[in-house]
C-alpha cells in the first residue's frame, strides 16, 4: 500500500509537469504560430486595402480636375450666355427703334405717294390737253399769236416757263418714285438683318443653354462620383482603422490567454507538489489503512438559466450573448448572405460577451447600428465576435470583457427591421467579406 501511494504521488508529480510541461510548451508554440498566422492574414488585407484606398484617392484627385474643367467650361458658357443675352437686348432694341423708323417711313411714304397721286393726276390732265390741243402745236399757236415783238418775247418765256415745270414735276415724280422704291427696300432689308440677327441670338442662347445643362450634368454626375469614391473610400478607411486594432486585440487576447494558462498551470504544479508532499506524509505515517482520496473540484453548468432579462453564465468557454428567441439563422436569407444569426425580443435585454476577449472597436455604423467587435484567444486560437444594432454601447474599444459581462443593450439601429440582436462568429479575424464567419450554433450557447 505504501509502494502504490509513492507510486501514485510520483506517477501525478510526472503526469502535470508533462501537461504543464511539454504539451503546455507545443500549445504555446502553436498559439504563437497561430498568432502569426492572423496577424499576417489582417496585414495582408491591410496592405490590399490601404493599395485600393490609394487608388481611390487618386480617382477622387482625377474627378475632382474633372470638375474643375467642367467648372471652367460652365464658366465660360455663362459668359458667352450672358454675352448673347445682352446682345438680344441690343437687338430687341434696335428691333423696335427700326420699327418705330418704318412707322416714321411709312408716313413719310404715305406724303411721297400722295405727291405722286397728285402729279399723276396733273400728268393726266396735261397729257389730255395736250391730246385735244395738238400738244406742240399749240405752243407754236401761242407765240404766233402774239401782236408785238414783247407779246412774242413773253410768250415764249412763258412757254418756256411750262415746258421746264413740265420737265420738273417728271423729275420729281421720278425721284420720288425711286426715294419712295430706295426707302421700302432699305427697311426692308434693315428690318430682315434685325430679325435674323435676332433669331440666329436667339438660336445661340438656346444652344449654349443645352450646352450648360449638359455641363450642370456632369458637373453633377461628376459630384455624385466623387461622394461614391467618398464613402467607399470612408469604408475602406474605417476597415483599416477596424483591422489595425483588432491587431492590437488579437495580441491582447493572445497575451490574455497566455497569462491564464501560465496561471492554471502555476495553479496545478502547486496542487501537485502539495498532493506529492501529502501522499509522502501519508506514506510515512504509520497508518497503513488510511488512503488518500483524490478531490476535483469542476464547476457545474447552468446551461441556459436566464436570470430575469440576463442570460445565465454557462461553463466552458462560450455563453449565450443575449435572452429571446432566435428569429433569423445563419446561411443564405432570400437574396442574401445571413452570416451571423438573430436573436430578437420586445424588450430592451442586456447584450453580453460570449467568452473572455479584448474590445476591437465599439462604434456607430452605417449598416450594423451600434455595433461592439470583440477579439478573443482560445487554446491559441483567435476568434471574433461581432454584436450589432444595440440601442447602447457600454464598452469602449481596447477594453478587457469577461464572459457574461453586460456589453450593451438590444436596439434596432443601423440597417435593422426590428429590435434584435445580430450575432456573428467568426474563426479568425473579422474580413469585410466575412470569409471566416462560422455558425455559432453547437459552439455558442444559444436560445
Amino acid at each position: 500500500m505504501r509502494k502504490s501511494i509513492v507510486t501514485l504521488a510520483v506517477t501525478a508529480t510526472v503526469g502535470f509537469g508533462t501537461i504543464f510541461g511539454g504539451t503546455s510548451v507545443r500549445t504555446e508554440a502553436a498559439s504563437i504560430s497561430s498568432l502569426k498566422g492572423e496577424q499576417n492574414k489582417i496585414q495582408e488585407q491591410r496592405s490590399d486595402i490601404n493599395s485600393t484606398i490609394n487608388q481611390k484617392s487618386n480617382q477622387i484627385t482625377d474627378l475632382q480636375n474633372q470638375q474643375a474643367d467642367v467648372k471652367d467650361e460652365i464658366t465660360r458658357l455663362d459668359k458667352a450666355i450672358a454675352d448673347s443675352t445682352n446682345k438680344i437686348n441690343e437687338t430687341t432694341a434696335k428691333l423696335e427703334s427700326t420699327k418705330a423708323e418704318i412707322l416714321e417711313l411709312q408716313g413719310e411714304m404715305e406724303v411721297i405717294k400722295d405727291r405722286i397721286e397728285k402729279r399723276n393726276i396733273l400728268l393726266k390732265d396735261r397729257a389730255r390737253s395736250y391730246q385735244e390741243t395738238g400738244g406742240v402745236v399749240n405752243y407754236l399757236d401761242v407765240l404766233m399769236g402774239s401782236t408785238s415783238f414783247s407779246d412774242f418775247v413773253g410768250r415764249a418765256n412763258a412757254v418756256v416757263t411750262i415746258m421746264q415745270a413740265d420737265q420738273a414735276i417728271l423729275k420729281e415724280h421720278e425721284a420720288d418714285k425711286q426715294a419712295l422704291e430706295t426707302k421700302q427696300k432699305q427697311v426692308q432689308a434693315n428690318l430682315a438683318n434685325i430679325e435674323k440677327m435676332a433669331a440666329d441670338l436667339q438660336t445661340l442662347k438656346q444652344q449654349l443653354n443645352v450646352q450648360k445643362a449638359d455641363k450642370d450634368k456632369l458637373l453633377a454626375s461628376l459630384k455624385d462620383q466623387e461622394n461614391e469614391v467618398h464613402e467607399g473610400l470612408m469604408d475602406l478607411q474605417e476597415q483599416d482603422a477596424l483591422l489595425a486594432a483588432q491587431q492590437t486585440a488579437i495580441q491582447q487576447a493572445f497575451k490574455m490567454e497566455q497569462e491564464a494558462q501560465a496561471k492554471a498551470a502555476a495553479e496545478a504544479a502547486k496542487a501537485a507538489k502539495a498532493a506529492a508532499e501529502a501522499a509522502k506524509r501519508q506514506a510515512a505515517s504509520s497508518h497503513s489503512s488510511s488512503s488518500s482520496s483524490s478531490n476535483t473540484s469542476s464547476s457545474s453548468s447552468s446551461g441556459l438559466v436566464s436570470s430575469g432579462s440576463t442570460p445565465g453564465v454557462s461553463s466552458g468557454y462560450w455563453t449565450q450573448p443575449a435572452v429571446g428567441y432566435l428569429s433569423s439563422g445563419f446561411g443564405t436569407r432570400g437574396s442574401e448572405r445571413h452570416v451571423g444569426v438573430d436573436i430578437a425580443n420586445r424588450t430592451a435585454v442586456p447584450i453580453v460577451a460570449a467568452a473572455d476577449g479584448v474590445v476591437i472597436r465599439s462604434y456607430l455604423s452605417s449598416t450594423y447600428g451600434n455595433c461592439i467587435f470583440v477579439s478573443h484567444s482560445i487554446n491559441g486560437q483567435v476568434y471574433t465576435t461581432v454584436y450589432a444594432h444595440m440601442t447602447t454601447r457600454l464598452v469602449g474599444g481596447g477594453a478587457v470583457v469577461k464572459k457574461g459581462q453586460q456589453i450593451g443593450v438590444m436596439g434596432n439601429t443601423g440597417a435593422s427591421h426590428g429590435q434584435h440582436l445580430h450575432f456573428e462568429l467568426h474563426k479568425g479575424p473579422w474580413t469585410q467579406d466575412k470569409r471566416f464567419a462560422i455558425n455559432p450554433v453547437g459552439i455558442v450557447p444559444l436560445p
